[in-house]
C-alpha cells in the first residue's frame, strides 16, 4: 500500500482508505462481515478510516472505535464528521450558521464521536456540510480554534456540497481548514477546475468521495436495479438518474480496454491526481477490500486512455434527490 501526505495536517495516509457509511444503514450491510472487513483493509495496509456520526446514529463510529482499540500497535487515522443541527443536507445557500452548527451542538457532538472512537483527540473532524457565506462569522473561526486548542480534534475539515467542489474555497484561504472531502471520480471532474489549484496553494489535503459515483461505476448495476425503501440509494438512482447515468456507464465501458475492469479504471483515474491524498472507497465484503486495496500498487494508466477517460466528464447541479 503506498501513502501519501495528508496536507498540512502532516499525516501519512493510505493512498485507498475505507469509507463506513455503507456499514451502518444500506440494506445489504451485515455487521460481522463489516468488521471483518475493516480488519482485514488493516491488516492489508489501510490506515485511514472515515466515518461519521450520521452514519446510523454513531454505529460506524461505534464499528470504527472497535478496530482502533483491537490494533494498539498501528497508527490509524480516523476521520468523523459533525451532524448539522437541522439535520438538512446539503446546507441550503441561506440556512443560518448558527441554525446548523452552533458551538454547543458541536462540542457535544465531538464528545459523543470521541467516547465512540475510544480516542481523547480526533485525527481529522469536520462539518458534514458547508456553505462558504458562514466562512467570515467570528464563532466560526473561534469553535474551530477552540476544538484546536482544547485537544478535542488535531486536524479540522470541510465535507462539500455535493457537485458544488468550488462552495469551501473560500474557507480554506481563511487557514482553518485543514481537509477538504470532495466528490470526484471519472464523472464528477469538476474539483480539477477551481478547488484542486486552491488546495495546492493551501497545502489542504484532498480526501476524494463517491470514487464509484454510488456504485454505478462498480459495474454490477442494471436498469433493473431497486433498492429498498429507507436505503438511500433508492431516491439517489430514481429512474430518470439511473437511466441517464447507466447511459454514461455503457459509453464508458465502450472505452475500457479488455482485461480491465470498469472499478479498477475508476479508482486508478483517481490515483493519478496528485492533488488527492486519499480515496474513500466502501468495502464491506473481503473481496472489495483485496481488489481495492491491490490497486495502490498497480501503477499508472496508459496517457491515451486517461485522456479518453477525461472525455467522459458530466458537469452535473445538484437537485432534490441527491442528497
Amino acid at each position: 500500500m503506498r501513502t501519501r501526505t495528508l496536507g498540512k495536517t502532516g499525516f501519512d495516509v493510505s493512498e485507498i482508505a475505507c469509507g463506513l457509511w455503507g456499514m451502518s444503514g444500506w440494506s445489504d450491510s451485515r455487521d460481522a462481515e463489516s468488521l471483518h472487513a475493516l480488519q482485514l483493509a488493516v491488516d492489508l495496509g489501510c490506515n485511514f478510516f472515515d466515518t461519521a456520526w450520521a452514519y446510523g446514529d454513531g454505529k460506524s463510529d461505534g464499528f470504527l472505535g472497535r478496530i482502533l482499540a483491537a490494533n494498539p500497535g498501528k497508527r490509524l487515522y480516523a476521520a468523523s464528521k459533525i451532524p448539522p443541527k437541522n439535520l438538512k443536507w446539503p446546507a441550503a445557500p441561506n440556512a443560518d450558521y448558527n441554525d446548523v452548527f452552533p458551538p454547543d451542538h458541536v462540542f457535544a457532538y465531538a464528545d459523543r464521536i470521541r467516547r465512540a472512537l475510544g480516542v481523547d483527540t480526533i485525527d481529522v473532524l469536520q462539518f458534514h456540510v458547508w456553505q462558504d457565506a458562514w466562512t467570515d462569522l467570528p464563532e466560526f473561526r473561534s469553535t474551530v480554534e477552540k476544538l484546536k486548542r482544547d485537544g478535542i480534534m488535531r486536524a479540522f475539515g470541510l465535507s462539500l456540497n455535493r457537485w458544488e467542489p468550488e462552495n469551501g474555497i473560500r474557507a480554506i484561504r481563511t487557514g482553518l481548514v485543514d481537509t477538504v472531502q470532495v466528490i470526484y471520480n471519472v464523472f464528477d471532474q469538476n474539483p480539477e477546475d477551481e478547488l484542486f489549484p486552491v488546495c495546492r496553494e493551501h497545502n489542504v489535503g484532498v480526501i476524494a468521495r463517491v470514487p464509484l459515483d454510488e456504485g454505478s461505476l462498480g459495474g454490477k448495476m442494471t436498469r433493473d436495479t431497486k433498492f429498498p425503501e429507507g436505503d438511500w440509494r433508492a431516491r439517489y438512482f430514481n429512474p430518470k438518474n439511473l437511466n441517464e447515468t447507466l447511459d454514461r456507464v455503457d459509453r464508458l465501458r465502450a472505452d475500457i480496454p479488455s482485461g480491465l475492469a470498469l472499478p479498477d479504471a475508476a479508482l486508478r483515474f483517481i490515483l493519478a491526481e496528485p492533488a488527492v491524498s486519499t480515496i474513500i472507497v466502501g468495502m464491506r465484503k473481503e473481496a472489495h477490500v483485496r481488489s481495492n486495496l491491490a490497486l495502490s500498487d498497480a501503477g499508472p494508466l496508459d496517457p491515451a486512455f486517461m485522456d479518453r477517460l477525461r472525455g467522459h466528464r458530466w458537469v452535473r447541479r445538484p437537485a432534490p434527490w441527491s442528497d
